[in-house]
This record gives structure tokens, sequence and C-alpha cells, in this order.
């Protein structure tokens, strides 16, 4: 049977854990969170198509410039996977086979090689992951030019250079 004094000290620890775990889940975010956010992006190409990204991402309130470049490396991996259904989509509809065969190897590439080396050199070599970001925006113009000429493809490939040209100067600050 325990005595006071042990269901006492009991209490105290369970409240102690109680208090501690709520502060861990219900953090206020503040005008100062989104500073950060703010000042990376002006040091970028595109500081609006950076805001927009990084405000849409509930981690970036409360990320480092490291994670700010990995939710950049998520956009990147999410656009090249919209990128890959399109293709298949434009293949079935009888598009231009052969450049819309060389645009899947190229976003097939981003998503098996870029991302997957930029996400691991983040934190460890950025500048592996700047070189990984940087050539997204080469597949993506290498897809494009395959059409010379009109390509169905436009509107995504630009999507993918624009994000990649601000993954890079996000990458860059960590060098």
């Amino acid at each position: 049977m325990l005595n006071l004094k042990h269901l006492s000290i009991i209490c105290s620890i369970l409240v102690v854990a109680i208090i501690s775990m709520s502060a861990c889940h219900c953090r206020v975010l503040q005008p100062n969170d989104l500073k950060l956010i703010e000042e990376t992006c002006k040091r970028t190409p595109n500081p609006n198509l950076c805001l927009q990204l990084l405000k849409a991402d509930p981690r970036a309130p409360s990320a480092d410039i490291a994670g700010l470049a990995l939710i950049l490396v998520d956009v990147i991996k999410a656009k090249a996977t919209e990128a890959e259904k399109t293709i298949k989509q434009l293949l079935k509809q009888g598009g231009n086979k052969k450049a819309l065969s060389e645009c899947a190897d190229d976003y097939d590439g981003i998503l098996k090689l870029d991302v997957p080396t930029a996400t691991r050199a983040v934190r460890g070599n950025p500048k592996f992951a700047e070189n990984a970001v940087s050539d997204c925006a080469v597949e993506a113009d290498s897809c494009e030019n395959g059409f010379h000429g009109k390509s169905p493809l436009t509107h995504v490939n630009n999507g993918m250079h624009d994000v990649a040209n601000v993954a890079r100067a996000i990458i860059r600050n960590l060098l």
C-alpha cells in the first residue's frame, strides 16, 4: 500500500508530464516565426514563389534553413510525380512519343536520383544537394527543348525549373 508521501510524488510527476506534453503539442506561432522564411526567400530568384510554397507548408514556420530546403525538395518530388502522370496521359493520347519518352526519362531521373541525393545531402554535404536540385532544372529544360517547338509540358517544365532554382538558392545559404 502506497503511503501518502509516495502518492504525492507520483501525482506531482504526472502533473509535470502532462504540462510538458501539452506545451510541446500546442505551439502558438508568433510573427517572428515567419521572419526566417521571409529573409530567406528575399535571397532567391523568385521570392514570391518561395513565399507561396513555404507559407503553404505547416513545417516551414518552425524550420531552419536546411528544413526550408527540404520542404522545397518535397515540392520538387511532388511536381516530378505529377509530371510523370501527365506524360503518361499524353502518351496514351498519342502525343509526340519520342519527346514524351525522353521527358519521362528526365522526370524519372529527378525522382530516382536527384530528389534522394538532395534529401540526403542537405544536412550532410549541401554542395551535392545544390547540384542535385540544379540538375532538376536542367532535366526540365531538356524535356522542354525535346519538343523543338510547341511543348504540351511547358507549364510543368517551367514550374519545375522555377522551384529548382528557388531550392538551389536556399541550399546555397548552407554552403
